[in-house]
């Protein structure tokens, strides 16, 4: 569809093509011509830790039942999945990400015929990851890194520099002003929502905290509402309502294994982590 409107398209005005590609989402059905690739692929396989699994929110226990019970998207999972499973599963996620990769080349192609490749800024992201197995669950519907952390590449030659790598915190909103700005239109205003050009450009900063939420759904069920703020070094998921929650201390546990959310040591960060997210709710409803 994406590449039809290219061609087809015959005004001289500036375009903004926004396309969406559904996968790598489950069923994980790329074609077989690509899943050959990788049918004798090794990738990293997760080990699930008992303690880990029993530190878990109640939630993530209903979750991983939901998926065992229901089969969602085609996909069945298990509770203890054995690892040819795991690596069958992230086989395919592989060449899905492929299959994505060629299309993108397509249409990349496309706009370089049509002349639009000569002045054109290009942003691929995500809304999501994929847990994988990783932290025993499949798909999303959890705060861990490997779901909100989202791959994001801008391209804009001319404007920004190639090769560079950014590591600060951004909200996705940030990429909408940072839009605007170079394609040299006055940005409207966008509330919460902080310019990422300057970091792009590699003269400014990122964010000191981000945000994310998750409301009940027919899939996570036993949660009203899933709240997570994350800064450079710790991360706190705030359950409404609930006595539990999760705290993860980045810089010693960067695959998020140990929860501290009820370890005396640590309930001073538990307690500034909460007010943080306190006071973002309360400017949230300004």
């Amino acid at each position: 569809m994406a590449k039809w409107f290219i061609e087809q398209r015959k005004s001289a005005q500036p375009l903004f093509l926004q396309i969406g590609f559904p996968g790598p989402h489950p069923p994980y059905d790329p074609p077989a011509r690509l899943l050959d690739l990788y049918r004798q692929a090794e990738f990293s396989i997760p080990q699930k830790i008992e303690e880990e699994l029993s530190a878990q929110p109640p939630p993530h226990a209903a979750l991983r039942r939901e998926f065992i019970n229901n089969n969602h998207d085609a996909v069945r999972w298990h509770e203890r999945p054995a690892r040819e499973q795991l690596l069958r599963l992230r086989r395919h996620y592989a060449a899905n990400v492929t299959l994505i990769d060629e299309q993108i080349g397509e249409i990349l192609a496309l706009l370089q015929q049509n002349g639009y490749l000569d002045d054109s800024i290009v942003i691929f992201t995500s809304d999501h990851g994929d847990a994988l197995g990783d932290h025993g669950h499949i798909q999303k519907w959890t705060m861990y890194d490997i779901i909100t952390r989202v791959p994001t590449i801008v391209w804009a030659p001319g404007r920004i520099a190639q090769g560079r790598r950014v590591s600060e915190l951004i909200q996705q909103m940030d990429l909408a002003p940072m839009l605007f700005e170079l394609a040299g239109v006055e940005p409207p205003p966008s509330g919460p929502a902080i310019s990422a050009l300057p970091l792009a450009m590699g003269d400014g900063k990122g964010r000191e905290v981000v945000f994310a939420e998750h409301s009940a759904d027919n899939i996570l069920r036993e949660v009203k509402l899933v709240t997570m703020v994350r800064t450079e070094s710790w991360k706190l998921v705030h359950y409404l309502d609930q006595p539990w929650g999760e705290l993860y201390d980045l810089q010693n546990d960067p695959g998020e294994v140990r929860n501290l959310w009820s370890v005396p040591e640590h309930k001073h960060r538990k307690s500034e982590l909460l007010d943080i997210l306190r006071e973002w709710r309360i400017r949230e409803t300004l």
